[in-house]
């Protein structure tokens, strides 16, 4: 909203002008660069910082994903958008203003961040095809900027997947653009999983052409088609990820997969200058897999031994 200066106060207006010119110019700065590499939030602090998703801790949207999550060792907590269905939108509790508060209440006593907010509804749901679809990303957004979260989580799934159904792709290149711009306008970055290439990524970000639009890489994708993770993340590119699921699908855990190379990959992420969250997904014992706190406390661990230690 502009500010008016009383007629005749000339010198008063062209003062007030002046700040805001420069207020509004330092804002917009700090929003292109946090749209330019999504490593604006990190910017001071641990290179790699290592979370969980609340979801995967079977903990989803509920205020005991933190004092589990500090249990495990973690820097931070990915948290859920809440169940989908068939409903018009998410079944998110955060838009209530007190359950929000009781959140980040729950993460400041943890000393955790809440590193991102995903839309995990859309594994099972089509981005492509739900009529609410501009509903659902607008209440996430809304919800990231009234938590102060910079990233959200959004997965093309099975009924959206773009590799098995290529026919829908005008569909979600529109849906994304109205991301993008919703995102931008709010000064926050939705970062999209799919199971194409890195280099089909690549094309899918040129063709939504939008700074609020970027990757959020995972493992598990590459690994299970047959790619090396440290290829796609270079074919990528620093400034097109946003945030990276850390884990490879279940089985051992990150330390006896011999699919996962941790070591090369920090180097690679080193050697391209990213800086950012590693969440934990999966990667579980496929012996124990419902002791939570056995295989995420394991993988955490490890994650931060090789890129928090090695630092």
């Amino acid at each position: 909203m502009k500010s008016h200066a009383p007629l005749g106060a000339h010198r008063a207006f062209a003062t007030l002008n002046r700040r805001q010119f420069l207020t509004n110019t330092t804002l917009a700065l700090a929003g292109g660069a946090l749209l330019s590499g999504c490593q604006t939030p990190q910017a001071v602090g641990p290179r790699y910082r290592v979370a969980v998703a609340d979801l995967m801790i079977l903990k989803r949207q509920r205020l005991g994903a933190f004092p589990l999550a500090k249990e495990i060792g973690a820097d931070g907590v990915e948290v859920d958008m809440g169940g989908l269905g068939q409903r018009e939108t998410f079944d998110n509790q955060l838009a209530k203003p007190e359950v929000r508060e009781q959140f980040l209440a729950a993460a400041r006593e943890a000393n955790l961040e809440i590193c991102s907010l995903a839309m995990t509804g859309f594994f099972a749901q089509s981005f492509a095809e739900r009529p609410t679809v501009p509903r659902m990303i607008q209440d996430c957004v809304d919800t990231m900027v009234a938590m102060n979260v910079k990233v959200g989580f959004l997965p093309l799934g099975i009924p959206a997947d773009l590799r098995n159904k290529p026919e829908l792709r005008p569909a979600v290149v529109s849906r994304l653009k109205l991301a993008g711009e919703i995102a931008e306008k709010a000064g926050v970055v939705i970062g999209v999983e799919t199971s194409l290439s890195a280099a089909d990524e690549v094309k899918l970000l040129k063709e939504v052409d939008s700074p609020a639009i970027k990757i959020y890489f995972n493992f598990a994708n590459a690994v299970k088609n047959g790619r090396n993770v440290s290829s796609e993340l270079r074919t990528l590119g620093r400034n097109r990820i946003c945030q990276i699921h850390a884990t490879n699908e279940d089985g051992v855990w990150l330390e006896n997969d011999p699919q996962v190379d941790l070591p090369k990959i920090k180097q690679t992420l080193d050697d391209m200058g990213w800086r950012g969250w590693l969440v934990v997904e999966r990667s579980r014992d496929a012996k124990d897999p419902r002791n939570v706190k056995k295989n995420f406390g394991a993988n955490v661990a490890y994650l931060k031994k090789i890129f928090q230690l090695q630092q």
